[in-house]
């Protein structure tokens, strides 16, 4: 069973700074498209909820630790998996990898939620989540 879900990034010119190397903030961003890939292709259904406003995944809390820079036309695996999950609450572990090269580390905490008339109302983490990402446990 693979420890982490893998999704590729390659570096745009339009991610650095004028200095040339990857602007911090791209890194969260990175996350959430790994996010995505993931349930595109392990939790279809809860992607499904999502777009049709059924399910609203909250990111509540995220973090990052940088130990290189990248650059443009790079390519970035970002590994995901799965931390901690409890009530409606999912926690994920990120790295990104340059090759061999451990470039950064992240984390983010997600609630799984439903609109209603008064705003957003916690619910249980869908079971199609809770199953794909179990495969992911570190």
């Amino acid at each position: 069973m693979p420890e982490h879900y893998v999704h590729r990034h390659v570096v745009t010119l339009d991610e650095t700074n004028l200095v040339g190397n990857v602007y911090f903030a791209h890194y969260l961003r990175w996350q959430g498209h790994c996010r995505e890939h993931f349930l595109a292709d392990h939790a279809p259904g809860v992607l499904r909820r999502l777009t049709a406003g059924e399910l609203v995944m909250v990111t509540v809390s995220c973090r990052m630790d940088y130990f290189a820079e990248c650059f443009a036309l790079e390519e970035i695996d970002v590994l995901m998996s799965l931390s901690d999950t409890g009530g409606n609450r999912v926690v994920m572990d990120f790295e990104f990898r340059r090759g061999a090269v451990v470039v950064a580390r992240g984390a983010q905490t997600v609630a799984c939620m439903r609109r209603t008339g008064d705003g957003v109302t916690p619910v249980e983490v869908p079971a199609e989540l809770a199953v794909a990402l179990a495969a992911y446990t570190r």
